[in-house]
């Protein structure tokens, strides 16, 4: 991994997405116009400003003029398990589709150890860390009412060591029946809260287990507790699936002033179009992100043996997408019984995603669905704004009409510096060059 101590000071010619621009940013034949991004010493953004202003600052410190490369802000994986990763090698004979895979799982629970799950989940770490990502969010299995699960320690002692240079949020994945008794419910809520900082409390929604009265419980427990929630919702093609359409209204109802994250939501891919819509008009009125795994439920949903899969379950991202519905993807299961793939790089996640989805103008209209840390929290905050952090992935051979095609190759900048990758000859410029 290259490092340097030192922050660049500008980085000049950065083609940045649309939806990070302002909306009367100079225009192109070919979308929006380059980007200069002046930084200070401390690597901090002190202003984006369209290529070629004068930068009011030219003895600030060193420049790379990126002659227009793609740059992305620090990537967001807002959905992972890394308690679960890298398991599937010791595994044989996993039955296809999802609850296949979670027997599987629990079978090879057993063995768990706090050292084996901290070296899986340390590789999970630096992978995700190489790939540009600066807030990772992973849900850890917990199907005791009165245990913390031997991974939940581990993956605080990890959120500790990696502090200052990625963030690393919990997820308590808890089956809904276990919230079915109120104070049961807020016995598990209070364990999460009092387990460290950045911890949330989450479910496992699904037509299986249906219990609304349980879900009530789990979002009284979390406002009670001051947690924000993040869900395992619909994850399934079964038409009758309710989670979300009634966490939506719940959430209205109580008022919850926390942000509420529904992942999968595969169900809606297969509800008539009046429920599918009426269910997301009443998402648009909550405070409800949802994310998208299409690695995982292409792989999970309608899985069979020796046939060809007919239904995909990717959720409704467009339809979500116009009603202002924050929308994220992410990687899901790497490397265990629920996905055989993966590498802990969000783009993955957009390579398969934008053919399933049938997204179009993927660099400018949907690459927020990798970088908006903001849509998790309580407190907006967008990236790249004055005084925050100068995290960018700068793609050295990618083009915007084919992104993420050739996005492999890419460099990682945290707070300005130098971190991963190795940046082309032609973008050093020497110091204090930085006039236009």
């Amino acid at each position: 991994m290259s490092t340097n101590p030192d922050p660049v000071r500008m980085l000049r010619g950065l083609r940045l997405p649309q939806w990070l621009l302002p909306v009367h940013w100079p225009q192109t034949d070919s979308g929006p116009a380059w980007a200069d991004l002046l930084i200070d010493s401390e690597g901090q953004v002190v202003r984006l400003q369209p290529h070629g202003s004068p930068s009011g600052a030219p003895d600030m410190g060193r420049c790379w003029d990126v002659q227009g490369a793609l740059a992305l802000p620090g990537l967001v994986d807002a959905h992972t398990h890394i308690d679960k990763t890298f398991t599937l090698p010791r595994m044989r004979n996993v039955t296809p589709g999802l609850l296949g895979a979670i027997e599987a799982m629990m079978v090879d629970r057993a063995q768990w150890t706090p050292n084996d799950i901290h070296q899986r989940a340390s590789r999970a770490m630096e992978w995700s860390y190489r790939s540009g990502v600066t807030r990772l969010r992973t849900h850890c299995d917990w199907w005791e009412p009165d245990q913390v699960p031997v991974a939940w320690q581990v993956l605080r002692d990890l959120a500790e060591a990696w502090r200052g240079r990625m963030r690393l949020e919990r997820v308590s994945l808890i089956p809904l029946p276990l919230f079915a008794d109120r104070h049961a419910a807020h016995e598990l809520a209070r364990t999460v809260a009092r387990s460290g900082p950045d911890t949330l409390l989450g479910g496992f929604v699904h037509s299986t287990h249906w219990n609304p009265g349980a879900l009530r419980h789990l979002l009284e427990a979390a406002a009670q507790h001051g947690l924000d929630v993040d869900l395992h919702v619909d994850e399934e093609l079964q038409v009758e699936a309710q989670g979300l359409l009634t966490t939506a209204r719940l959430a209205q109802e109580m008022g919850f002033a926390g942000r509420i994250v529904c992942g999968h939501t595969c169900a809606l891919s297969v509800q008539d179009e009046r429920t599918a819509q009426a269910t997301l008009d009443a998402v648009a009125q909550a405070p409800i992100t949802l994310v998208t795994l299409p690695v995982t439920n292409l792989l999970l949903q309608d899985a069979q043996t020796a046939r060809t899969p007919r239904t995909r379950g990717i959720t409704l991202v467009k339809e979500a997408r116009s009603r202002g519905i924050p929308v994220l993807m992410a990687s899901d299961n790497v490397q265990d019984p629920f996905c055989p793939m993966g590498s802990y790089d969000p783009l993955e996640a957009m390579t398969i995603g934008l053919p399933a989805a049938q997204l179009t103008q993927a660099f400018d209209r949907w690459t927020d669905s990798l970088c908006r840390a903001d849509w998790l929290d309580r407190a907006p905050s967008p990236p790249l704004a004055p005084g925050e952090p100068a995290d960018l992935v700068i793609f050295v051979d990618a083009d915007h009409w084919g992104f993420p095609s050739r996005t492999q190759q890419r460099v990682v900048l945290r707070r300005g510096r130098l971190c991963h990758g190795s940046p082309p000859a032609p973008w050093y410029q020497p110091s204090g060059a930085l006039a236009p």
